[in-house]
Order: C-alpha cells, then structure tokens, then sequence
C-alpha cells in the first residue's frame, strides 16, 4: 500500500489502518517520513491528555472511567497505553487483550499498546507521532497512559497538552512526587482509591509539597499561571470522575486563553521536534559499530592505551 492510500485510511479512521499506520512510526521505517507529511495538517483540534503515576494507583481504570464519560457526551476517543518490552521480543508485556474490555466493540474508541522497547520517561519513543496519527484520525480525545514502573514518568508532559498524575493511598505517593519531580509536570492530580484510608493525608502531604515547590521557585509566579488542583477520586465507581473532566476543561481553557497556556503548547512543539532530531541522531550513530577501528579504538581503551573520550572522537569525526 502506499502512503497516499494509507494516509486516507487514517484520515477515514479505518482500524486496521491506523494500526498500520501507527507500526510505520512505531518501527521507524523509511516511509513514517512521508506519512507524516501527509498527515502534518490534520487533527489540530485533538486534545491530547496523559496518565501517569507509579504501579498500582489506578492509570488503566482512570483511562476507563475517563472513556465512559466522553462516549456518554458523544464524543470520540484514542488510547495509546506504553507497556514495558519484553526482553525478548521488545513487544509490549501487557496489551490491549487485557485492557479496557468492554469498549473493544465500541467504534468510537481505539485502543494501541506500545511498547516503551527501553526508552525511558514512560512512553515509547514513537509515542508523540503516533499520537498525530490519532488526531489526523479526527478522535475527539487522545489519552496518553504511561508505563508505571518507577519515578523516571515525566516525559509525558511533553507529549500531552493536559498531564494528570495519579496518586493513591498508603504509597508515599506524596513523598516520592518530590523525589522524582513529577510536581513539576503535574496539571492536575488526582488521589485515586480515595475510600481508602489515608487519602486526606496524601491530599495534604501533597498540598504541603506543592507549597513548598511555590515557595523554592527560581522565577516569580507568572499572572495567569495555571494552579494545579488537587482532587479525590475512586475510579472503579466513577467516584470523582466528574470532577476530574471538568478540571480538564478549564485546563484546556487556560491553554487556549492566556499567554503562558499558548507558551506551553510551543514548548509541546520544541520536544517533538527535539525528539525526532535524536532520534535520527541516534540512528545514524548507530553506524558507528560497523566503522573498521572501532574493536581496535575499544581494545586500546580496555588495555589503557587510550580514554574513552579520545576513542569516541575519532569514531564520531569519521561518521
């Protein structure tokens, strides 16, 4: 199929060729260029929203929750949910097979693993782009939900125009937002499993955070700097789902009305266009292991002939 046929069926969001879509820049082949070309002015509308928090504090049921109430209002939804690689296929460990059943049937909903295949931050590296297809697709919503497995998340504020960070009960979630400087990408957060005991203490100890993160800024506030709420929700039952959309929603209102939400989106833009340069930085030093001298550079510096620093100079002046 070429990419003009390919590209229409992403524009008429037909499945199985968004999926195949999605495998072109997931796999980073030759013709994800033009795709992406041929997509670059669609789905500017597609508000893009990401998930992440650590293991256990509900990402996937939040994701679900959050797909019940906008196809209740009609609307239509994306998600692309980063898995961890397995270590021998570098697929996704996980998968949509277990995620999310009851919307499979549902058209108006699609559903993509990815796997993170070592990237870290919490997304696959492709994650941005597939992201474009989706909204080229014309959904309504993209949820981006990250992989869950430590304090590393925080690339996602990159890729999404809304970041919710979920906390829960009983983790030291509010402690470890500190050390991992998710307060510092978090547009909203929300203590899910909130019928647990010891969601008011989260919700303090992280409202305690936050001040403390105001009160050590470099920079003074700015007028229409964004305040990140900080809700109560208990995703299996809907609990607080409500609420959550609705903070989305003023969230989306701060992006388009101030100068400091437009601002943001152009930095959104920056680490996209970062990333797609390393990622062809990276694939074109790649090269480096087919050089001739490069066993001979890495024996002289294994037998201290010569320094690592030296040895990588030559190697990058001869790509």
């Amino acid at each position: 199929m070429n990419i003009e046929e390919l590209a229409a069926g992403v524009l008429a969001r037909q499945p199985r060729l968004l999926a195949r879509a999605i495998s072109v820049v997931e796999d980073g082949r030759e013709e994800a260029r033009a795709l992406m070309q041929a997509l670059a002015s669609a789905g500017q509308q597609t508000r893009v929203i990401g998930l992440t928090g650590s293991p256990g504090v509900g990402k996937s049921t939040t994701t679900s929750a959050l797909i019940d109430h906008y196809r209740a209002a009609g609307l239509t939804v994306a998600v692309l949910a980063c898995d961890p690689s397995s270590p021998f296929s570098g697929g996704a460990l996980l998968g949509d097979r277990v995620r999310m059943q009851e919307h499979f049937l549902d058209p108006g909903v699609y559903i993509r693993s990815m796997s993170s295949r070592g990237h870290l931050g919490g997304l696959s590296a492709s994650t941005p782009q597939a992201a474009r297809i989706l909204g080229a697709a014309g959904f309504d919503f993209i949820l981006i939900e990250t992989v869950g497995v430590g304090q590393s998340e925080v690339e996602v504020a990159a890729s999404a125009d809304t970041t919710v960070v979920l906390m829960a009960p009983g983790m030291g979630d509010g402690i470890q937002a500190v050390k991992a400087g998710i307060l510092e990408v978090g547009d909203i957060f929300v203590v899910n499993k909130a019928d647990r005991d010891g969601a008011h203490d989260t919700v303090r100890e992280l409202r305690h955070a936050l001040s403390l993160a105001a009160d050590v800024r470099a920079r003074p506030a700015e007028p229409d700097e964004w305040t990140p709420p900080i809700l109560l929700t208990v995703a299996s039952t809907a609990g607080g789902i409500p609420e959550l959309v609705k903070a989305l929603e003023e969230h989306a209102a701060w992006l388009t009305g101030t100068e400091s939400g437009r601002m943001r989106k152009a930095r959104r833009a920056e680490a996209e266009l970062e990333a797609v340069v390393l990622a062809h930085l990276r694939a074109r030093a790649g090269a480096f292991r087919d050089d001739p001298r490069f066993r001979d550079l890495a024996n002289e510096v294994s037998l201290g002939l010569r320094d690592a620093y030296s040895a990588a100079e030559v190697l990058v002046s001869r790509l």
